[in-house]
């Protein structure tokens, strides 16, 4: 080691022991004697000295990546060293070592200096202009720029980056470094490709408090479609649920704008909310496998009044008889308890609290038929092969999915299945007992595949499958009706301990 590098090595943990010194005199200090100006610049120097540290980081990260020998240090890789040492993750850990690569010395194979893959940003890093949020938009929008950019124009852009980086804040940067990107893109025609390739809308699984999350990309045309619904729909005091009669269309007073106390998402949530519920009554959708579109929820009589009543039964009356989106039915001939769990089923297999289907039925009363016994009858037959509408309510209500086992597929996604085939045994009837949901591919396979399916006792469907299938395998499929399986546990726990006991908590001597 030669006489400067023994001095620069001493230098570097002199130089660490003030810092820690400083440290702990900034930290100690009494703040009383600093008026908030001089609190503001303190803080301001804090924070350039904190937005310089990483670039003295990134020197020794390159230094260990050219020296260091994982295995010496105790680690398979200089990843793991880094957490384990340092005591951060390894998401942490990797992030630093390729700020490093992009940002730190490099060495040519010939042992040449090289300046970082990023110069200009690494010199803004080192003196303090450029921080932590910015340094991660530039790199980010750096890994972006399209290969056949050529260098020169590659250049440019990082120069132009540093920059922006150095004279805006992290909001401001995001933007015009995604403008700058647009400048950069000759893919042309490919580029409209790309886009479309990476569309899509996933539906996340629905949750125990029955909320669902979206994660959505976006097409251009996509957002500038759904951009002026929700300027307008999501404005302050519009389709705010909290009023008493929301605004939805026009303009909301003045107390309804200075009472929306609402988050920007919360605004949006509800915009689509409104905007889902005018398409839906415009009814410009047509028809899907029979049915209107439309919402249609299922649930037991019981459910409702108790959601309805506080548990008391009430008489409902005689159920309109008007086009149904919310529709209830009898409990099946298996047991189910009063108010077992407080949710109705939509069709599409989603729960729905019993508050959210009352609000919603007060928003279109006509669109709800209550099958209680006193209105339409369950039993509906017809001559015709086609189920009617009333038949597929039915069917929605009591089967709430495909009823073949194993089948995920909901209700919104099935057809009328005859259980009987058609023209055998029911005289050319389509009678509700003699019909279940199945989805088209399992509907298709019962008809050329030798399936039989019948209604049991319990008002369930069942599937036997053709001898050289069968191996004991379920006939009902349980995944439409958690209910059944609670409904056991309910009707057990009940016989243990009836109504108007305590049941135990803890044991007792």
């Amino acid at each position: 080691m030669s006489s400067n590098a023994y001095a620069d090595r001493e230098a570097i943990f002199a130089a660490l022991a003030q810092a820690e010194t400083a440290h702990r005199v900034l930290a100690s200090a009494s703040l009383d004697a600093l008026s908030a100006e001089e609190v503001l610049e303190v803080l301001a120097r804090r924070e350039a000295l904190a937005w310089r540290a990483p670039a003295v980081d990134h020197r020794l990260l390159a230094r260990l990546v050219v020296d260091g020998n994982p295995g010496v240090l105790g680690a398979a890789n200089l990843t793991l060293v880094l957490e384990e040492r340092l005591r951060i993750s390894r998401g942490v850990a990797r992030r630093r070592l390729a700020e490093a690569a992009d940002l730190g010395p490099r060495v040519a194979l010939d042992g040449q200096p090289l300046e970082p893959v990023m110069p200009t940003v690494a010199q803004g890093a080192a003196a303090g202009v450029i921080g932590p949020e910015q340094i991660a938009i530039v790199r980010d929008t750096y890994a972006k720029i399209p290969a056949a950019v050529d260098p020169e124009t590659r250049a440019d852009a990082e120069k132009e980056l540093a920059e922006l980086a150095a004279s805006y804040g992290p909001a401001h940067l995001q933007k015009l470094a995604t403008v700058l990107l647009m400048v950069l893109d000759p893919d042309g025609d490919f580029a409209d490709r790309r886009r479309a390739a990476k569309r899509g809308l996933s539906v996340g699984a629905q949750t125990h408090d029955g909320m669902r999350n979206l994660r959505a990309s976006l097409t251009p045309e996509a957002w500038a479609t759904l951009e002026p619904i929700l300027e307008k729909l999501a404005a302050p005091g519009m389709c705010n649920p909290e009023d008493e009669h929301p605004c939805v269309s026009g303009t909301p007073s003045e107390d309804q704008i200075q009472g929306d106390k609402r988050t920007v998402s919360q605004r949006n949530h509800d915009a689509l909310v409104a905007a889902m519920r005018a398409l839906l009554a415009s009814g410009d959708l047509g028809q899907h496998n029979g049915l209107p579109v439309t919402v249609i929820v299922t649930t037991t009589l019981a459910e409702l009044e108790a959601a309805a009543h506080g548990g008391a039964p009430a008489d409902l009356g005689t159920a309109p008889t008007v086009e149904p989106s919310a529709t209830t039915s009898q409990p099946p001939a298996c047991y189910v308890p009063a108010a077992l769990t407080g949710w109705a089923v939509t069709a599409g297999g989603s729960f729905l609290p019993m508050s959210d289907l009352l609000r919603m039925a007060s928003h279109a009363i006509h669109y709800l038929t209550v099958f209680d016994g006193h209105g339409r009858a369950l039993w509906l037959g017809r001559t015709k092969r086609l189920a009617n509408a009333d038949q597929r309510i039915v069917l929605y209500a009591r089967d709430k999915g495909c009823t073949k086992p194993g089948c995920t597929h909901s209700a919104y996604r099935c057809q009328a299945h005859h259980l009987t085939p058609y023209g055998r045994g029911r005289e050319g009837r389509t009678d509700i007992d003699d019909l279940g949901l199945a989805c088209g591919r399992d509907n298709t396979m019962a008809d050329t595949h030798n399936w039989t399916t019948h209604l049991n006792t319990d008002g369930r469907v069942e599937w036997t499958p053709p001898k050289h299938l069968n191996h004991g395998q379920p006939r009902v499929n349980p995944y439409h009706q958690p209910a059944d399986m609670l409904a056991h546990f309910h009707k057990r726990f009940r016989h243990q301990h009836p109504p108007g006991t305590d049941p135990p908590h803890g044991s007792k001597s």
